[in-house]
């Protein structure tokens, strides 16, 4: 594939990754509108250990047989290409048959310890899709193997349209026909199996239809299948780790959150609607991150590519240029969430309730971008290992500092542990990134972007704390966020031409598998 060819192609992947993020994050606000906190809180203690089966059914096999696939390609062993193919099918079946098996098995030990038997058939439905999914993510690897990322883009948003759509429809009918809190939990959760096979059958055909399609060279053997299964896994399973950061961490919330609730008198109903609260914040921090789960796919073939090429001083031109460019947008999305956490909360969720919660999780949204994007430089930089070790810490870390701080402050308490959790990790991939691939890093921009993005949260949020929002209908709050993000991106735009942060070069050109120039400072 050309150079012009492969970027065009990356771009269509990032771009694919952007919306079907966008759309499984803000799918949770009209669920919340029709179903109620309820259900969200269902969902929300539900979905993260679907996640987690999924990502570790699948571990890392997508990223692993691209990789291998793109090796035998530079190699000419084309012949192998087949039986790396086989193998990452077999392994994504097994273990996507076992997870799905594993966690059907132990549904009612799993509910009690999630929010209660209410979350059973949810907790079923939804892991009904790891019989699906892993076979799905071979055939998005084997594509990208080929550099063809068109395939996976298109399945991708695919399989969340056709997701998030039967979602809500089923929500909608569900609560129409008032079935229980339970029951409209488990329905929706349809949404994910269907979308799934849909985008199974797309990538099927494609396959079937693609010129690069291999055949095997010779007869398919166990000793084959043991050989290429230990690559396989050598590469995925800490890349599974590292590509599931977000997701560890609100597995570890869906059973230690409930347990400290319990722990402080509240019942089964009341953790399920807490818990709803709390998952109004996670879909916001989904929405803040959407540039970094979706920048850091393709950024980690292309770290390793560079440094495979021995061009490390790409490797810290791209690290820092996607520093600067996720500081750049992270830093005014968590302070203008943060000081419109009001009329947001009633726009967008119809109440105020849980709004220091909301604000909380809006302002840990900066570092959880910037942890997100550094674990997946550490994968790029074939510091995977490390990686997984970091983040097993941060598990450990939540998980203690949720059943602490809850006991202290309740809910806000889990918001504070996700906050300080971010951090600590930012802090230490940071660290690592530096120590091993040092890179320049301009203090006093950063400092600059934090200052205007400060300064812009104060004059849209400040006059918030001096109305009575209580008394607005929500079609009230809503025209006041419109016009406050408008404001606030004039007023941060504005203070960086002031401060010089940024010139009249398209921000775009400065993202680093957009423009290959860069070797200069900018």
């Amino acid at each position: 594939m050309s150079r012009s060819a492969f970027v065009k192609s990356t771009l269509l992947l990032t771009i694919a990754t952007l919306v079907s993020k966008i759309l499984g994050s803000i799918f949770r606000i009209p669920l919340q509108n029709i179903a109620g906190d309820h259900v969200l809180g269902i969902f929300s203690l539900v979905y993260p250990v679907y996640m987690v089966a999924l990502t570790l059914s699948v571990a890392g096999i997508p990223i692993a047989i691209s990789k291998l696939i793109a090796d035998a390609r530079a190699k000419g062993e084309l012949a192998y290409v087949k039986e790396i193919y086989i193998t990452a099918s077999i392994l994504a079946l097994l273990f996507g048959i076992s997870s799905f098996l594993l966690i059907f098995s132990f549904s009612s030990p799993l509910a009690s310890a999630l929010g209660g038997q209410s979350t059973r058939l949810a907790l079923i439905a939804v892991t009904a899709t790891l019989l699906v999914a892993p076979y799905m993510a071979v055939y998005r690897g084997y594509f990208q193997g080929f550099e063809d990322m068109k395939p996976t883009a298109i399945s991708q948003v695919i399989e969340q349209f056709i997701r998030v759509g039967l979602i809500l429809v089923i929500a909608y009918y569900f609560a129409q026909q008032d079935f229980s809190d339970a029951t409209i939990a488990g329905g929706i959760m349809i949404g994910s199996v269907v979308g799934a096979f849909v985008s199974l059958i797309y990538l099927r055909v494609k396959y079937v239809r693609a010129s690069f399609k291999q055949t095997l060279a010779r007869k398919y053997t166990f000793k084959q299948f043991s050989s290429w299964s230990k690559r396989i896994l050598k590469l995925s399973i800490p890349i599974a780790f590292g590509t599931i950061t977000m997701a560890l961490i609100n597995f570890i919330d869906s059973f230690t959150i409930p347990y400290g609730l319990r722990n402080i008198g509240e019942s089964e109903t009341s953790i399920n609607y807490l818990y709803g609260i709390y998952g109004r914040g996670l879909s916001i921090v989904q929405i803040a991150t959407v540039f970094s789960t979706s920048i850091v796919l393709p950024l980690i073939p292309l770290i390793t590519t560079k440094l495979a090429e021995g061009d490390v001083d790409q490797v810290r031109y791209i690290t820092k240029k996607t520093y600067r460019i996720t500081h750049l947008l992270s830093w005014p999305a968590a302070m203008g969430l943060l000081g419109l956490t009001l009329p947001i909360n009633l726009a967008l969720f119809t109440d105020l309730a849980g709004s220091w919660v909301l604000a909380i999780l809006g302002f840990s949204s900066v570092f959880t971008s910037l942890t997100i994007l550094s674990t997946g430089i550490l994968q790029g930089m074939n510091l995977a290992k490390q990686a997984a070790i970091i983040i097993v810490f941060g598990i450990l870390m939540k998980a203690i500092l949720n059943i602490c701080f809850i006991q202290f402050f309740g809910l806000r308490g889990a918001a504070l542990s996700t906050l300080l959790v971010y951090i600590l990790l930012f802090i230490i991939n940071t660290w690592y990134i530096f120590k091993h691939y040092p890179f320049s890093i301009k203090k006093t921009r950063i400092a600059k972007i934090m200052a205007a993005s400060i300064s812009m949260g104060a004059i849209i949020g400040i006059p918030t704390l001096y109305v009575s929002i209580t008394d607005w209908a929500r079609s009230q709050a809503l025209l006041y966020l419109v016009g406050a993000i408008v404001i606030g991106i004039a007023v941060y735009v504005l203070q960086l031409y002031l401060f010089n942060v940024v010139n009249k070069t398209d921000i775009l050109k400065n993202i680093p598998y957009f423009s290959q120039k860069g070797r200069e400072d900018q």
